[in-house]
C-alpha cells in the first residue's frame, strides 16, 4: 500500500503526539479492549472524532462487509453486528485498500492494519478526518452473511442544534470533544461514520451534479422554499437535515439518476456513511431510491413596462467562443424568454476571445458578438455593449481566461453615456456636472490600483440615460469563497478567510457610491453582480454602510432569497443594491439554473425594475 494511505500531515502528527502523551496508543488494543478482549470497530472509532488508536496497529478486527467501492478512494466498509451500545461510538469503519477490494458485501472478515485519520483535502482545508484502517491484511471467514441492520436516519433522529462550539485551546477545533449525538447534528453524523444507514423517501434539495451526486433533506420543514429547496438564511441557522447521496455502483454499470431540486427520492436509500472532501457526510448507496420528477419549471420574470427600467445581472460561467453554440443559444433564450430582455444586463465571467488559452489575448469582442447574435436570433433586441479589457492574468479566474464584466444595453430603450473610456489601470472618478453626478470615464473601472482588487475582477462603472434620467450602474464580481472552510469543518464556527478580501472590496465600492451621492444625493445608482456573499454577510453590511445602498434581495420573503445552490443550501451570492433615491422597485431572483441538473450556468440571474 502507498505510504499516503495513512497521511502524516502536521495536524495528524500533532494528534498522534497528543495521543501518545496521553497514553492512548497501546499497540493493537485500547485500555478497555485489553481487559475485555480483542479490538473491535468501536474501539477503533472511539468517542471523539479522532481514533484513540491513531497511528497504531490493530489485529483481527471482526465485522461484516457493508459496502465495496471500486472507484475513487478504493476500499470497503465493514461493521460489527454486535456493538457496544454506546451511541457515541460508530460500529462501522472504512478500510482503505488502494486497489479494487477482494471482498463482497456480506463477507465476514477479520481486518488487521494501521489505524489512520485521513483528512480529505488535506489539513489546510480544515475538514474533519475520516477514521480508517489502511495497509490491511484481510481474512474472509464466510460469505453471504446478513448485513447489519441499518440505522434509520429521520427528521427526529438528527438534532436541531448544529455543532458544539470549538475548544478555544485548540483554535476552535471540535476534534477532541466527546461526541454528543443526541445534542448536535455534526456529532450525530460523526457517531455514524462508517455505519450502515438508511433514509426513507426524501426531498431533493441539491440537483444531481457532474460528479453523480445529489442532496436530500430528512427534515422537510427545515427552512423550505416553495420550489423545494432548503434556504440558508444565517450563520446561526444551519440546515441540519441535509445529506449528500452517491452511488456505490460505478456509473458504467448503472447511470446515476438525474434529479432537480424539489424532486423526490422515493423508497429506501441505504449504505455506509462516508466523509469526503466535498460536502462532508455522504451516504454511499448500495440501494438507491427511485427519483420522482416533481416537474420543476424554469421561472419567467414579467416584462418591464414602458416607464420602467429593467436592470439585470447574470454570471454566465466562463463564456468564450470555444463553448458550443448550444450554450450560447441556451443562455440567449434565458435572456429573452426568462429575463424578458432587460434594458441593461451586466454579465460576469465573459472570457477573452480564446478562452483559457494563455497567450496574452485579452479582448472579448468575439465572445460578446457571438452572445449578442444568439440573443438576437432568439428574438431579443440588438444589444450594444461596453466593457474594459483587463490586464492579462491580473483578474483571477481561469488562467488565460481573463474574465471580466460586460454591460449589454438595448439602444431602443436606453442609451450609454460614453465619457472617455478608461483602461485596465485607469480609475474612473466622479464630478458634478450641471447639478448631477457624472463619471470621468464611462465605461471605467473603480479603484483598480486598490490592493483589494489584486487578482480579482475590478468593478465596471457605466453611465446610462433612460428617458432623460441618468443612471449609474456598477457591475461587480467579488472575490470567491475559495479557501473558506466548509460547514462541516472541525473548526466550529468554520474559518471564512475569504471574507477579508470581499470586505475590502465592499468598502471600496461603498466609498465610490458615496462619492456619487455626494455629487448628487438624488443619483440613481445600482450596484449589481456576483457579490459572492450572503445578504446577511459582513460584505453586504459593508456595501450598505452609511445608508449608501440597500440590498434589494431583502425585499423578498426570506424563503425566496437565493441565487445559488451549494451542498443542498439555497443561498444568496448574486445581488442588486440600490441607492436611496430608488424608492419603489420590483425585484426578482429568476430561478433558471441553480436548482436544475441541466444548467446553463451555476448562477440564477437577478433583475430589478424601477422608474427613474
Amino acid at each position: 500500500m502507498p505510504s499516503s494511505a495513512v497521511p502524516r500531515t502536521p495536524a495528524v502528527a500533532a494528534l498522534v503526539a497528543a495521543a501518545l502523551a496521553a497514553g492512548l496508543l497501546a499497540g493493537s488494543t485500547t485500555a478497555g479492549a485489553a481487559e475485555n478482549g480483542p479490538v473491535r470497530i468501536h474501539d477503533v472509532q472511539g468517542t471523539t472524532r479522532v481514533s484513540p488508536l491513531v497511528g497504531g496497529q490493530v489485529t483481527d478486527v471482526p465485522g461484516i462487509v457493508t459496502g465495496v467501492r471500486t472507484y475513487g478512494s478504493k476500499g470497503f466498509w465493514f461493521q460489527d453486528p454486535e456493538g457496544d451500545g454506546d451511541p457515541a461510538t460508530s460500529e462501522g469503519v472504512f478500510v482503505y485498500t488502494g486497489s479494487a477490494p477482494e471482498v463482497a458485501v456480506g463477507d465476514s472478515v477479520l481486518v488487521s492494519g494501521t489505524v489512520g485519520e485521513y483528512v480529505p483535502g488535506g489539513a489546510a482545508s480544515g475538514n474533519q478526518s475520516l477514521t480508517q484502517i489502511a495497509r490491511p491484511a484481510v481474512t474472509v471467514l464466510s460469505q453471504g452473511n446478513a448485513v447489519p441492520a441499518p440505522v434509520t436516519v429521520s427528521a427526529w433522529s438528527v438534532p436541531s442544534a448544529y455543532a458544539p462550539e470549538g475548544d478555544a485551546a485548540t483554535g476552535g477545533s471540535i476534534n477532541g470533544l466527546t461526541l454528543r449525538p443526541r445534542a448536535y447534528a455534526l456529532d450525530y453524523w460523526e457517531s455514524l461514520e462508517g455505519t450502515n444507514i438508511r433514509v426513507g423517501t426524501s426531498r431533493v434539495v441539491g440537483a444531481t451534479n457532474a460528479h453523480a451526486e445529489l442532496w436530500v433533506t430528512v427534515k422537510p420543514w427545515e427552512h423550505p422554499n416553495l420550489r423545494g429547496g432548503t434556504v440558508y438564511g444565517s450563520y446561526e441557522a444551519q440546515n441540519t437535515g441535509r445529506l449528500k447521496i452517491q452511488s456505490l455502483t460505478p456509473l458504467a454499470e448503472q447511470p446515476f439518476p438525474s434529479a432537480n431540486t424539489g424532486d423526490i427520492v422515493a423508497g429506501v436509500t441505504e449504505g455506509p456513511l462516508d466523509f469526503n472532501q466535498y460536502g462532508g457526510y455522504t451516504l454511499t448507496a448500495r440501494t438507491l431510491g427511485t427519483v420522482v420528477d416533481r416537474g420543476l419549471e424554469r421561472e419567467r420574470t414579467r416584462p418591464q413596462r414602458s416607464g420602467e427600467l429593467a436592470v439585470a445581472t447574470y454570471n454566465v460561467e466562463n463564456l468564450d467562443p470555444s463553448d458550443p453554440q448550444e450554450k450560447f443559444d441556451a443562455l440567449a433564450r434565458g435572456v429573452v424568454e426568462n429575463l424578458a430582455s432587460p434594458d441593461i444586463l451586466a454579465l460576469e465571467e465573459i472570457q477573452d476571445d480564446n478562452g483559457a488559452k494563455n497567450d496574452g489575448t485579452v479582448s472579448a469582442g468575439q465572445t460578446v458578438a457571438k452572445f449578442t447574435e444568439a440573443i438576437r436570433a432568439a428574438g431579443g433586441p440588438a444589444y450594444e455593449w461596453r466593457s474594459v479589457d483587463p490586464e492579462n492574468n491580473k483578474d483571477g479566474g481561469e488562467p488565460g481566461g481573463n474574465i471580466r464584466q460586460v454591460f449589454l444595453f438595448n439602444p431602443e430603450r436606453v442609451s450609454f453615456t460614453d465619457r472617455g473610456a478608461g483602461d485596465a489601470t485607469t480609475a474612473t472618478g466622479v464630478v458634478r456636472e450641471r447639478g448631477r453626478a457624472a463619471l470621468t470615464h464611462s465605461p471605467g473601472r473603480i479603484d483598480p490600483a486598490n490592493a483589494a482588487w489584486e487578482s480579482s475582477r475590478k468593478p465596471l462603472a457605466g453611465e446610462f440615460s433612460f428617458r432623460g434620467r441618468p443612471v449609474v450602474v456598477i457591475a461587480n464580481h467579488f472575490g470567491s469563497k475559495g479557501g473558506d472552510e466548509s460547514l462541516v469543518s472541525h473548526h466550529q464556527p468554520p474559518n471564512r478567510s475569504s471574507e477579508a478580501k470581499r470586505l475590502l472590496q465592499a468598502q471600496s465600492v461603498n466609498a465610490f457610491v458615496k462619492e456619487v451621492l455626494k455629487a448628487d444625493r438624488r443619483a440613481d445608482v445600482l450596484v449589481v453582480g456576483d457579490i459572492n456573499d450572503f445578504e446577511f454577510s459582513g460584505t453586504t453590511q459593508a456595501l450598505t454602510a452609511g445608508g449608501a445602498l440597500r440590498a434589494a434581495i431583502t425585499s423578498l420573503p426570506r424563503s425566496e432569497r437565493y441565487s445559488y445552490v451549494y451542498d443542498g443550501n439555497s443561498q444568496v451570492l448574486d445581488q442588486i443594491l440600490t441607492s436611496p433615491s430608488i424608492g419603489a422597485f420590483a425585484y426578482d431572483s429568476v430561478h433558471i439554473n441553480a436548482e436544475f441538473a441541466d444548467q446553463n450556468s451555476d448562477h440564477d440571474p437577478q433583475v430589478l425594475r424601477f422608474r427613474p
